[in-house]
């Protein structure tokens, strides 16, 4: 039998080594400002020497440059990038390209952080490239991402509608099919709502979760909804500049929020809706500027995306001064399609939406999504020849040569919704309803 000093010894370790742990742990804590004042409990996504939230943004030339922010704690005052083709054999990292992010102190409330972000030019397009952030001992993963084509190259995007709540819990199913669905994807969609309290350090740190490496992957083009807004008077969401690079090429005071790209031969436009609805300064801003952008359009296609749709499946909800605003100048500059939010349902439509000439058909698709659990209570409408409610989806585009085929997927993996649009020269885009449970009843029409 063991002696009776051995096990006083023993119990004298174990209280010493649990003294020095927890004393680690308070001094680390301690260490990086991680208190959580709008809870009052310790955040349960604290920033810390390594570097997180790492997200891939759109750049004004994505097919020549990456844009990519991250997150540490305060007290960690510089970062770095290190970038080169990707390779296969370990030995050959010794030499990358290093580029010093700008780093600034982020406080808000009492939550303290520092915010990296840097855009690495000069990069040559359709190339696998792989890339690390942080510094010294402190450096993420090595993460892998292709930058874009050449225009007439085939393009893969992704979008998605509100994802705003279920963040950590039913919201990750659907950005990982999405993925895994389209691993090759050149960008993703957000239109807007992709949290619920602007202002909640603990949303954004689920969101990240949920998305996990996706978000350090593929760029992502995120345009504002109202909740980036809400509960924030007129002040975009704290966290919005300081955790997204966005091309710098929108309406003065509207930067970041609006702003365009081209890829691959299709022109993406960002619309700020919400300032739209708000401020008839910010309207006139965003006409004049999208007006600009679609008359000087050397693309073959073009998609929107923004947050309040034209048309609503909801009877209390009409965003008349979007639809006002920007529809003559889809019809009038032949916008093939929309993609929207804001009213947590699924619906598409063009067949019954008026185009620019009396009886006469839209030639541009309208699209309204949901990528998150929150659900409409009212769904009607006589404006979509698709649609349904209480479905968690995504969409899955491409674009080749004059053909832009889209699917619509369930949360599940089932194929809800799918067309091709055919480009004509001089006339309306041709729109083909594929085969799927729900288009049957459309295509027998």
């Amino acid at each position: 039998m063991r002696s009776k000093s051995f096990s006083a010894s023993l119990i004298l370790f174990q209280k010493s080594t649990w003294k020095w742990l927890s004393a680690y742990v308070l001094a680390v804590f301690s260490w990086c400002s991680v208190l959580y004042a709008q809870s009052g409990v310790v955040n349960p996504f604290p920033p810390g020497s390594s570097p997180d939230r790492i997200v891939l943004n759109v750049t004004s030339d994505p097919s020549t440059s990456i844009a990519v922010n991250w997150r540490t704690c305060d007290t960690v005052k510089t970062g770095y990038i290190e970038i080169l083709p990707a390779v296969s054999d370990p030995r050959e990292l010794d030499n990358p390209l290093r580029k010093q992010a700008a780093s600034k102190p982020f406080t808000f409330q009492t939550l303290n952080a520092t915010y990296h972000s840097v855009v690495v030019t000069g990069l040559l397009p359709k190339t696998l490239y792989m890339y690390r952030v942080g510094k010294g001992n402190d450096w993420s993963e090595w993460f892998h991402t292709r930058t874009a084509g050449v225009n007439g190259d085939k393009l893969s995007f992704i979008y998605l509608g509100d994802a705003q709540v279920g963040l950590k819990t039913l919201w990750p199913r659907v950005i990982r099919a999405a993925y895994a669905k389209m691993p090759e994807a050149n960008l993703i969609l957000y239109a807007g709502d992709i949290v619920n309290r602007g202002n909640s350090d603990n949303e954004w740190g689920e969101l990240f979760y949920g998305g996990s490496f996706i978000h350090s992957t593929i760029p992502g083009m995120h345009s504002p909804g109202n909740h980036e807004y809400a509960r924030t008077g007129d002040t975009l969401s704290a966290f919005w500049q300081p955790q997204f690079t966005l091309p710098d090429n929108g309406p003065d005071g509207l930067k970041e929020t609006c702003y365009y790209t081209d890829v691959q031969g299709m022109r993406f436009i960002s619309i700020n809706s919400y300032r739209v609805e708000e401020s008839d300064d910010d309207l006139q801003k965003q006409k004049r500027w999208v007006d600009s952008l679609l008359r000087n359009n050397p693309n073959q296609w073009t998609a929107v995306v923004f947050h309040h749709p034209f048309y609503s499946i909801r009877p209390t909800r009409d965003n008349a001064r979007m639809r006002n605003t920007f529809k003559p100048l889809f019809d009038k500059y032949n916008v093939d399609i929309v993609l929207q939010g804001h009213d947590h349902a699924y619906a598409r439509g063009r067949k019954k939406i008026q185009g620019a000439r009396a009886n006469t058909a839209s030639g541009t698709v309208y699209v309204l999504s949901v990528s998150g659990p929150k659900m409409s209570s009212k769904f009607e409408g006589s404006w979509f020849d698709v649609g349904t409610d209480y479905t968690q989806m995504y969409q899955l585009i491409t674009v080749e040569g004059t053909i832009l085929r889209y699917k619509a997927y369930k949360a599940s993996g089932e194929l809800f919704d799918a067309f091709d649009l055919v480009k004509q020269k001089g006339k309306p885009n041709t729109l083909i309803e594929k085969d799927t449970l729900q288009t049957r009843d459309v295509i027998s029409k």
